[in-house]
């Protein structure tokens, strides 16, 4: 190409990218995928060459047999990806700036968070996607939700996931969503009923459950979206409420504290509900977790009142609030995700989000000072939602979809009994689940004690999380309300997982692995080697593999070794772990001793697992019935070996 001269020098660099580009897209029919070549076409010359890397490795099944620097490496540009092509706002912004010193603190219903926008994040905004919604032309019933749950998903025996994730681990997803999402109901009614060749089998012929309420965006692109009736935020809305009347029932208006009854336990009222921030769909492990925190969020204020005794009531509430959710939030980020996808590649990741590459000591040393890859996320100068304001999305609702993670019953430990070696425990009792959900749970729970219900989930393993081990019990389940009351009509909730991620217009799987930039699938034997269950998708999909759906994929898939969930659904929690911390006002400028006290933000640096959290409230428990390293392991399992290689020098776990 002849140049002219009067063009800047910048200009001439990037042709000379794009022609050397050109040339290697030459064998690009060869290299990438015909499934998403479409793709390249929306991307910038830079996002381009970092799609090139990513689809490269991915074609050779790589990024998690890499060193951990590689690995991490890796994660760094996919999610990069997902920042820029897998954010997508629903609905207009119409929020007004604000005084973010008159709101220093996280107010009730998730508003005055975003630093120009009030209404970003807050209570009652619509759901967010990663993705337009699914545009295939399958029916909403199209198999039955039934029929799918029936032969693919229902538990034929009850399949543990090993010493890595026990029931605190299960029962802290559902402390987690209950925190940041849930769909606003419509008042008309579904009923779906069981088709014939299924029927007998079904423990529910038909069900009636509510629409989710479809509004107008105002957005020309996006429609219709979805309410979310809880605060996105990770401001610990679990035990505080989304909203003013749920705070003040939840507080004692005397020392910044919570309501908690003598026994450690939740305080409940005269229909024998809990009082707590969330009571949708409560059992005892869930209480259970909402009232450590409710204590945890309690000694903290009896901290601040020592260090800080001119402060009053509002105020030490308000602080020992944003000292409880960042606790929470440095749990699940450090430790519950760990466990979760057992890897060194990840747990350099995760530490990377909260302290960067230059890790722990550097970072309480001198402080973030150093951007996003060497400091971390947290303590960012101003938060950063990459042109997107911040809300939770459809497609995460949907893969934390985990209910194959609960068991058929509670195994109560003897905690009069003598501990053995391992510190494993005899049995002394199996609850079915049944009888620990609702009213009767509580009942249960306050009977068994908070300290032995605690060790007894510490040491029993979760489900996992794969086909045919969707619990039997939760197909004639009894719904709560927002209020926790029970609800007049059962629910089949392995087919109403199915229902809603169609009603909602998530894409089935393929289609949504294709929009996360991720190779589809051509034929069962991509998604799993299992013949068993080969046959059985065949049986229910055919030999359509576009119309498989996502939840069943997602439980079909092979596991990355480590992992407890898909690497399909991994990508989505790359992305999304990220955003809740580096779009929050209070993880990013104001996440400071400023803000947060000299000595609460003291404490948040301090904590770095719920161990530590169980140690403050129960001390020697730990020590006397837990042998593992994450109080999210079994605790009778073996502690994480020694390793003498630095984190980023590993080779792949």
């Amino acid at each position: 190409m002849k140049r002219d001269i009067d063009k800047p020098k910048k200009y001439w660099i990037e042709v000379n990218c794009l022609e050397t580009l050109m040339a290697f897209s030459i064998s690009l029919p060869d290299f990438v995928h015909p499934q998403l070549r479409h793709v390249v076409a929306k991307m910038s010359l830079f996002d381009t060459i970092l799609f090139y890397v990513v689809h490269l490795v991915d074609k050779f099944d790589l990024w998690h047999r890499l060193p951990v620097l590689l690995g991490a490496a890796y994660l760094g540009i996919r999610r990069h990806l997902h920042q820029r092509y897998n954010l997508l706002h629903v609905g207009k912004v119409n929020g007004k700036k604000y005084d973010t010193e008159e709101f220093s603190y996280r107010t009730a219903d998730g508003t005055c968070n975003h630093p120009v926008d009030h209404l970003v994040g807050s209570q009652g905004t619509f759901f967010g996607r990663n993705m337009l919604p699914s545009t295939s032309s399958y029916a909403l019933l199209e198999p039955h939700p039934v029929t799918v749950a029936t032969k693919l998903l229902e538990r034929r025996k009850y399949t543990d996931c090993g010493g890595q994730f026990n029931m605190i681990a299960c029962a802290w997803v559902q402390f987690m969503i209950h925190d940041w999402n849930d769909h606003m109901e419509d008042t008309e009614q579904v009923e779906l009923r069981a088709p014939q060749e299924v029927a007998v089998g079904c423990p529910l012929k038909s069900f009636k459950f509510l629409k989710t309420k479809k509004l107008p965006t105002g957005s020309p692109d996006l429609k219709f979206g979805h309410l979310n009736s809880r605060t996105p935020w990770w401001d610990g809305s679990v035990i505080y409420g989304n909203n003013e009347e749920g705070m003040i029932r939840v507080r004692r208006f005397k020392d910044g504290k919570l309501r908690i009854s003598g026994d450690g336990l939740l305080e409940h009222d005269d229909k024998g509900i809990p009082i707590s921030g969330d009571v949708r769909n409560y059992w005892a492990g869930y209480s259970l977790l909402q009232a450590l925190f409710v204590k945890e969020h309690n000694t903290i204020c009896d901290m601040l009142k020592e260090h800080y005794p001119e402060f009053d009531d509002e105020k030490v509430y308000r602080h020992a609030r944003l000292i409880t959710s960042a606790v929470i939030a440095k749990i699940h980020t450090i430790d519950w995700t760990l466990e979760l996808v057992k890897t060194d590649t990840l747990m350099a990741g995760m530490r990377i989000n909260w302290y960067g590459l230059l890790g722990k000591k550097v970072k309480d040393l001198i402080g973030p000072k150093f951007g996003p890859v060497l400091s971390g996320l947290v303590g960012l100068k101003k938060p950063r939602d990459h042109g997107t304001p911040y809300s939770l999305t459809e497609e995460f609702v949907s893969v934390y979809r985990m209910h194959s993670l609960l068991p058929d019953t509670i195994v109560l430990r003897d905690l009069k009994s003598t501990t053995s070696e391992d510190k494993s425990l005899p049995i002394q009792d199996e609850i079915p689940m049944r009888e620990m959900i609702g009213k009767e749970g509580e009942k249960k729970l306050s009977k068994i004690g908070m300290e032995q219900m605690l060790v007894s989930m510490g040491h029993q393993s979760c489900g996992a999380a794969t086909l045919w081990n969707f619990p039997s019990w939760m197909r004639n389940l009894v719904p709560h309300d927002i209020d926790g009351d029970d609800r007049p009509d059962l629910i089949d909730m392995a087919a109403l997982d199915i229902y809603r991620d169609r009603e909602r217009g998530i894409p089935r799987y393929n289609e949504f692995r294709r929009n996360l930039l991720m190779l589809p699938i051509s034929k069962w034997e991509d998604l799993t080697d299992d013949e068993e269950v080969i046959e059985a998708l065949r049986e229910v999909y055919g030999d359509d593999i576009e119309k498989l759906d996502l939840q069943v994929g997602l439980h079909a898939e092979k596991k990355i070794k480590g992992f407890a969930i898909s690497e399909t659904a991994f990508f989505i929690f790359l992305l999304i772990a990220s955003r809740r911390l580096e779009a929050d006002r209070f993880f990013t400028t104001d996440f400071n001793s400023r803000t947060y006290t000299e000595k609460g933000f003291e404490w948040v640096n301090k904590t770095e697992t719920l161990k530590d959290v169980i140690d403050r409230n129960f001390p020697e428990v730990t020590e006397k019935y837990m042998r593992c390293t994450s109080a999210f392991s079994v605790w009778s399992s073996d502690p994480d070996p020694k390793h003498y290689l630095p984190l980023y020098l590993r080779p792949a776990t």
